[in-house]
């Protein structure tokens, strides 16, 4: 249980170094998805150890939650990439006008 636990923490900390190191929007999704991964292993790991069904229903819905981020994340970059041909993060606080 500790080492799946550790590798729950070190999938959630390579996705906050990725979304912190990386200015394209595209890989900021990319890493919110490892990032997301981390707590859902968690949750599955920890309905297994003790026999019960929440840890998977909890990654239901981390699971649906991901998908709606990307599909929010994904129609932003488009948006972006048809309107002002670029993919940068600080490209989207001039979406608010």
């Amino acid at each position: 249980m500790t080492a799946i636990l550790a590798i729950s923490a070190g999938l959630f900390a390579v996705g906050l170094f990725g979304v912190l190191a990386r200015r394209t929007i595209l890989m900021q999704l990319i890493s919110l998805e490892i990032m997301l991964a981390g707590p859902a292993l968690a949750f599955v790991a920890a309905g297994a150890h003790h026999g019960m069904v929440e840890g998977t229903a909890m990654f239901l819905i981390v699971l649906s939650l991901a998908a709606a981020e990307v599909a929010l994340g994904l129609a932003i970059y488009l948006h972006l990439r048809r309107h002002e041909s670029g993919g940068d993060a600080d490209a989207a606080t001039r979406l608010r006008g």
